[in-house]
């Protein structure tokens, strides 16, 4: 028999400024879910034009990066160069070091960019690993509709009433799933056990639970879910004058210490110190930053 998970806490997440002039819904990472493992950030976020992400370094974690709205430029130290549209996807694994940039693209509307990026742990096995790109187009993502066709999952990673992702973009195993959510749907979404789970709120309210355990969530909220059980459930009010979109996030957690400094998430303070003197000294991955800048940079109003 299948088991609902609880409600461990409900936060909304406040806007701040991030990067060159970017705005950023910050959902994990903040004093209200820190290293939640495996996850270490999720940020929902905004880039005008002439803002951006310039010239900076990671090590230790992957980054995943959901674009919603507009076009994203990146580059980086070693030469990669790609672009992101709407419903695309990148998955970076920054693994012993990276320095990139990442930059909206100029469009006729003058619209901000609008995204997700989410920050995933590395298995400290893993850490000093060769940085790596893949890239999942929104043409590639497979979806599947329930409901009578009022809700819509597009399985970015992970799988959905019998739909399978199309491949494994993480070194972390996580699930990623997109769902449209129209007045009057509802879901019940399995999960992997012992998993850490979470959903953010991308658009409209969504009543989370079912039976006695029913809350109203609203948009700009993230739902935290305890680890016993193996479903949850989501639901759309009849009445309601929109649809919602809930991004459902889960991971393996990791059973090793999270110590982060800005980019650089290791497991000892050690490491720590480190990572800033590799950066600083342009070794142990972190040779080709000496002298590099990026072309995309430039464009970056400060």
């Amino acid at each position: 028999m299948s088991v609902q998970r609880a409600i461990r806490k409900v936060f909304l997440a406040v806007e701040q400024a991030e990067g060159a002039g970017a705005r950023v819904r910050r959902s994990v990472g903040t004093p209200n879910l820190r290293n939640f493992s495996p996850f270490l950030m999720l940020d929902h976020f905004s880039v005008k034009q002439g803002a951006g992400f310039p010239d900076h370094p990671h090590r230790g974690q992957e980054t995943i990066t959901y674009l919603l709205e507009g076009g994203l430029d990146h580059e980086d130290f070693a030469g990669n160069k790609g672009s992101l549209g709407p419903g695309d996807l990148q998955f970076m694994t920054a693994g012993r070091g990276v320095v990139h940039a990442e930059v909206p693209q100029r469009n006729a509307d003058g619209k901000p960019i609008v995204g997700l990026q989410l920050w995933v742990d590395l298995p400290q096995n893993l850490k000093n690993c060769e940085p790596r790109y893949r890239d999942l187009r929104g043409s590639e993502i497979p979806s599947v509709k329930v409901d009578d066709d009022r809700v819509t999952v597009k399985v970015i990673s992970g799988q959905s009433h019998g739909i399978d992702s199309v491949k494994d973009l993480a070194y972390t195993p996580v699930w990623i799933l997109d769902m449209e959510i129209r007045p009057g749907g509802k879901i019940t979404q399995s999960l992997p056990a012992n998993w850490n789970a979470f959903a953010y709120i991308l658009e409209g309210d969504v009543i989370v639970g079912s039976d006695g355990e029913r809350r109203v969530v609203e948009q700009y909220h993230n739902i935290v879910f305890e680890q016993k059980g193996d479903i949850v459930h989501f639901e759309v009010d009849a009445g309601a004058d929109k649809p919602a979109r809930v991004a459902l996030i889960a991971g393996t957690p990791l059973d090793q210490p999270i110590v982060q400094y800005g980019p650089f998430v290791v497991t000892s303070r050690d490491e720590v110190m480190k990572a800033v003197y590799d950066y600083q000294t342009h070794t142990n991955g972190f040779e080709r930053a000496k002298d590099w800048e990026s072309e995309i940079g430039k464009s970056v109003i400060f």
